[in-house]
């Protein structure tokens, strides 16, 4: 099995480069930032790895769905 990188599809960034989700798996107990993506973020993929960042998803027009 392979691994997929977790990434904002928008801006490419890792979900511990981001401080909302550092603090998302700090309050809700998740090991890490990407632990906090892939079980809170309702546009995370888990086929592609992608998600969209809260400001991108803004930037995007708020789309529907997954990444």
């Amino acid at each position: 099995m392979s691994y997929l990188e977790v990434v904002c599809r928008g801006c490419g960034r890792k979900p511990q480069e981001i401080d909302e989700y550092v603090e998302l798996a700090k309050t809700e107990g998740y090991a890490n930032a990407e632990e906090a993506v892939k079980n809170e973020e309702g546009t995370y993929n888990p086929k592609t790895g992608q998600f969209y960042c809260t400001v991108c998803y803004i930037e995007n027009g708020m789309p529907l769905g997954k990444a």
